[in-house]
């Protein structure tokens, strides 16, 4: 037989051999189990479908439809300065340089050392270095060595395609960040916004206690009345100051609340002036909702990178189960003995390329362990991809339904308000006129003042819903393009080549 087809029938011997001794640690039996839900196949309710659809999302600067020029500011200066903001955009440039580090395996590797070391050999008479000994002399090297991956079952590739979809997933992170922090600076203000509501109606009602007073004591100044209408009519004043004073410091918390969300001290936050929210606007629906949420919602998108990345980490644990082989060599010069930098002589020079090749037989159970965890991560990412677009659908009902609903409750509240301020205006003239007593007075304001209260809650509900169902649509900070495509999500199955080899 010629040698050549023999030296090739041993380097086929030989892989084969190492295929069959990979083939004893088998991957059988270790399989991910979940399933990406389809969004369209997820049924939407009345709320939804009723809802009227235009085909577009919120802008991104959705906060301008309740036409507050200093909320504007104010989301501005967050968006700049916030702390938790920072955290993420670090967290979205440490996920890139990951996912640099990795694309790095998959290139040459060159790495150059060198010595110079001048060596003393000691006059052991057993051990001694023979003609060298009692000598001192230069053993200098000098070595550039250089592997490149074959990379034949995709772990360096598969590695580098799951940190590039961490980084997606980081960027998507971020902007879910960005949202939650708009969100919360709207919700805050809403909130300041009505607690100065809430301090006008104490302040009319303490006014409207103070004028029942004076006409309680000029009564009494005209025999008309008695001492004890007086000090009724005294009674509820350090109360109504209490409920004012109550409100101002309810104020100041949320300017600090304000300031803190936008990263600044809260000598910024006591500058804010009194919100002047509208709402005119109605937050209309997209069309083809479900499905349109997988590359809106920050959270969607995120979760969906999630899993891709889940199940390239499969891809790379099933290749751990396989040789692998590099290209390796070096160049270099080295020598002992002779001058300085004698050792670069021509004649120093050496060289050694080759594949190295490295393959697992036992370990003790870690390789399956591996390819276990990475089954179940992707079995957990889809999890919570699933749970999160039907949250995604659930959230979007909710605030559909509570914005019905608080539209019929402000004309229900309206309504209360005029028939409580009626009353209350029959009571006043009665009891001027002495048709009744201070009492029926009494009751009436209490009333008033509570359908007030009412009436500023509900339409702060209301303008807390509009920014509620626009965080559930996704704000306006939809990925565009940035989503992964189907394909990417799905678990690879291991080459037939190689599953072959499997127990």
């Amino acid at each position: 037989m010629p040698r050549r087809i023999s030296r090739e029938l041993k380097t086929l011997s030989v892989w084969a051999l190492s295929l069959t001794l990979s083939g004893c640690i088998g991957t059988g039996g270790i399989a991910p189990q979940g399933q990406t839900l389809a969004a369209n196949t997820l049924l939407t309710d009345e709320a939804i479908r009723s809802a009227e659809r235009d085909a577009h999302w919120p802008v991104a600067q959705w906060w301008q439809a309740y036409g507050d020029r200093q909320l504007d500011q104010w989301i501005d200066r967050a968006v700049q300065g916030s702390p938790s903001l920072a955290m993420a955009a670090a967290r979205v440039r440490q996920a890139r340089a990951l996912a640099g580090l990795a694309e790095s395996a998959e290139s040459v590797q060159i790495k150059g050392d060198a010595a110079l070391k001048r060596h003393n050999w000691g006059k052991d008479q057993f051990y001694g270095p023979g003609e060298l000994a009692g000598t001192t002399t230069w053993d200098n090297n000098a070595a550039l060595g250089l592997s490149y991956s074959l990379d034949l079952w995709g772990r360096e590739s598969n590695a580098s395609e799951r940190a590039v979809d961490l980084a997606h997933m980081s960027v998507a992170e971020a902007r879910q960040a960005r949202l939650e922090l708009q969100n919360s600076i709207v919700r805050a203000y809403i909130q300041l916004s009505l607690h100065y509501a809430q301090r006008d109606i104490v302040e009319a009602t303490l006014k409207q206690q103070m004028q029942i007073l004076d006409l309680a004591q000029k009564r009494l100044n005209g025999g008309l009345g008695t001492q004890f209408e007086v000090s009724q009519a005294e009674t509820p004043l350090p109360e109504t100051h209490r409920q004012i004073d109550t409100l101002d410091e309810e104020i100041a918390l949320s300017r600090n609340q304000l300031a803190a969300l936008a990263g600044v001290g809260p000598g910024e936050g006591a500058h804010l002036q009194r919100p002047s929210l509208s709402l005119h606007t109605t937050l209309k629906l997209p069309s083809a909702l479900p499905a349109q949420l997988l590359g809106q919602r920050p959270d969607v998108v995120a979760s969906r990178w999630q899993v891709a990345a889940q199940a390239r980490g499969i891809d790379v644990a099933h290749a751990g189960f396989y040789p692998n082989v590099d290209l390796v060599g070096n160049l270099g010069y080295m020598a002992t003995g002779g001058s300085l930098l004698g050792f670069l002589a021509g004649k120093k020079f050496n060289y050694g390329v080759g594949p190295a090749v490295s393959l697992p037989i036992f370990d003790g159970g870690r390789l399956r362990a591996e390819l276990g965890e990475a089954a179940a991560g992707y079995d957990i990412a889809v999890a919570k991809y699933n749970q999160t677009l039907v949250n995604a659908l659930k959230g979007i009902s909710d605030q559909l339904i509570r914005r019905e609903s608080l539209d019929k409750q402000q004309v229900f509240a309206a309504e209360s308000v005029a028939s409580a301020q009626k009353t209350y205006d029959i009571a006043m003239i009665a009891y001027q006129r002495g048709l009744t007593d201070y009492l029926n007075v009494l009751n009436a304001q209490t009333l008033l003042f509570h359908q007030q209260q009412v009436e500023q809650q509900v339409q702060a509900a209301r303008l807390s819903a509009h920014a509620e169902l626009v965080t559930e649509l996704g704000g306006g900070l939809g990925a565009g393009n940035d989503v992964p495509a189907e394909s990417r999500t799905v678990a690879n199955k291991p080459p037939a080549v190689l599953a072959a080899f499997d127990h």
